[in-house]
């Protein structure tokens, strides 16, 4: 049996960088990814702060090569069509990641697994992890499930869980918590040929609201593809009917800019349904095995946090590993640091998203109040979240609006000292 240094459990944004980054270390790694790349993936927005991680992993020539929509801002619709100042990301950093881009997550999905593979990691698609395994309470590997080897088992010194929003290990281990508010459901499908704004709006983020604080979210992407859906609670979507096309053709007509904006493109493809769109895992690693991206959690998806916090927590996982496996200590209790600087930066967004979805509140009100924080805020939408006091900002949004209170859970247990 084939010894290695990790295994990776999924091969997204999350998976695929601990493994490069593990890989160019030199570690024995391994990717198992139950899925044949590419595959269709949502979440198509990236901040501009994921361009640091994409430095890093040595891939921003390969994303600046494709014909992606560059994304300059991300600006927000009322029901009547009244849009916000846009939040142009170069107005506030002089960078060449204030340009981002809107992705096709099937290519940039398989550009990244690729990209693992070339800096030698192992990668094995259409593999599918079926349980874990234990040595007393630490992990030691995977029963995983090939296309045509059948069962069989891997080991290694850690484990990384990157399973995307199947969240394999805290599924088994019932770790799952939903946030206590933020349980929306998603419907999306995507458009050809809909309207764009001009200039430099063209690629914008649009988010646009409709009743009850629910919203549409508007993405332009290449070949006059517009990625569109609605995130909203169960009961206002589901008031009069189950069938999502129905649904979405009804909600459209309940936004003035979506409507302009999709009535003269045309719908193709699925209409897509996912559900619990806020939660967090009761710990974000366990002796022998820790958890990244959506994996260990997922926030509201308003500022399209999802692929940095994918992106982010893979970097850091990965040199938290390193670490570990340098030292010989694999506990749970080496995962401490990722865990805390993992939380500060989901509570700093899931602040955001808190402030969004109440009536009482706008950034328009926020900024008028507070002119000075406009660029604080602003750091926190393109994605600067990591070791960033936002305390003033905290206190402003405050003002106007009630903050949830941190949540206790997602830190690594504290045990014993387990040596590899």
């Amino acid at each position: 049996m084939k010894e290695y240094d990790a295994i990776v459990i999924g091969g997204g944004p999350a998976g695929s960088t601990v493994g490069a980054l593990l890989a160019e270390k030199g570690r024995r790694v391994v990717i198992l990814e139950k899925s044949k790349f590419p595959r269709y993936h949502v979440g198509e927005s990236l901040m501009p702060f994921c361009y640091f991680t994409f430095e890093r992993l040595g891939i921003v020539d390969k994303l600046s090569g494709h014909a992606y929509t560059k994304k300059h801002s991300v600006q927000f619709v009322t029901r009547d069509g009244k849009m916000s100042a846009p939040f142009y990301f170069f107005q506030h950093m002089d960078h060449p990641a204030a340009t981002s881009w809107q992705v096709e997550r099937s290519e940039l999905d398989l550009m990244m697994l690729d990209n693992a593979r070339d800096k030698g990691a192992e990668v094995r698609e259409e593999t599918q992890v079926v349980d874990f395994i234990y040595e007393g309470e630490r992990v030691v590997g995977v029963v995983a499930e090939g296309k045509e080897e059948g069962q069989y088992e891997i080991r290694a010194s850690m484990t990384v869980d990157a399973t995307g929003r199947d969240s394999l290990f805290q599924s088994k281990r019932r770790w799952r918590k939903r946030d206590p508010k933020l349980n929306k459901i998603a419907i999306w499908t995507r458009y050809k040929g809909a309207k764009r704004d001009p200039g430099l709006d063209e690629g914008a983020t649009t988010v646009a609201y409709l009743d009850d604080r629910g919203w549409f979210w508007n993405i332009p992407m290449h070949d006059d593809i517009v990625s569109s859906g609605i995130v909203a609670e169960r009961d206002y979507l589901y008031r009069d009917t189950r069938d999502p096309k129905a649904i979405f053709e009804r909600e459209i007509e309940n936004n003035v800019w979506i409507k302009d904006h999709l009535s003269c493109g045309e719908q193709f493809g699925e209409y897509w349904v996912t559900g619990e769109y806020s939660y967090r895992a009761e710990h974000c690693a366990d002796d022998g095995i820790v958890l990244v991206g959506d994996a260990f959690a997922f926030l509201d998806p308003v500022f399209s946090s999802g692929v940095y916090l994918a992106l982010k927590s893979g970097e850091m996982a990965a040199d938290a590993i390193e670490a570990a496996i340098e030292t010989g200590d694999v506990s749970a209790a080496q995962f401490s640091d990722y865990g805390e600087r993992l939380c500060g930066a989901i509570e700093t967004m899931r602040n955001l998203v808190y402030a969004f979805y109440d009536n009482e509140f706008s950034f328009g009100k926020l900024i008028r109040k507070h002119a000075d924080l406009r660029g604080t805020l602003t750091d926190c939408l393109i994605g600067d979240l990591v070791d960033k006091d936002y305390g003033p900002l905290m206190e402003a949004i405050g003002g106007i609006t009630e903050l949830p209170d941190p949540l206790p859970h997602g830190r690594a247990p504290i045990r014993n000292v387990v040596r590899k």
